[in-house]
């Protein structure tokens, strides 16, 4: 960890957008290329009131209009559904950001498409908690697997076992561990 530390330079990682936004996002990249989502959220933040992806906005919006930017029906449904727990305060983001982490993955997990790991996701990068780790998460399993010379796909235990030396700090070793990915083999 310390020559990527030293290869990839300050730790980069910050909250991004609104918290909607964040779990929308995370639900629009499902199963699809970087540039896809991408290319989708822009055309959603398109249709929306200065170009923000809220659950009022998404609630205003017809299916039709999810549609027309590339919005599958499953992931119109999720969205739907993340809208109306909002809407309806089920899923209050205030709340969840006084929560436990255990207790936000558990509230957010009864939104239809948002699992463990999106869940995980959401406490990094939508609350900026600062101990996460995503035991699931491929790049995170490739990434140790690398730096470690692993000869197999690492197990959750194994994953969860070297990751524990990185507590309380498991959300900056994430980040440190996805840079890893684009460094070039046996960087100095």
């Amino acid at each position: 960890m310390a020559d990527v530390i030293r290869h990839v330079g300050a730790c980069q990682l910050t909250r991004r957008g609104g918290r909607f936004d964040v779990l929308a996002r995370s639900i629009l990249s499902q199963q699809i290329s970087v540039q896809a989502a991408r290319t989708i959220r822009r055309r959603l933040q398109g249709l929306l009131p200065g170009r923000r992806i809220s659950a009022a906005g998404i609630d205003r919006l017809s299916d039709a209009d999810l549609q027309s930017v590339g919005i599958s029906q499953q992931k119109r449904g999720y969205l739907r559904d993340l809208t109306g727990h909002v809407v309806a305060g089920t899923v209050n983001f205030r709340r969840l950001a006084r929560s436990s982490d255990e207790a936000v993955i558990t509230e957010l997990t009864t939104v239809r498409g948002v699992g463990r790991w999106t869940a995980q996701m959401f406490l990094l990068s939508g609350l900026g908690r600062p101990d996460i780790f995503a035991p699931d998460d491929l790049g995170l399993k490739n990434a140790i697997k690398s730096l470690y010379g692993l000869s197999g796909r690492p197990t959750t235990e194994q994953l969860e076992e070297i990751a524990e030396c990185w507590a309380p700090y498991r959300s900056v070793a994430s980040w440190y561990l996805w840079r890893s990915l684009d460094m070039p083999l046996n960087a100095d």
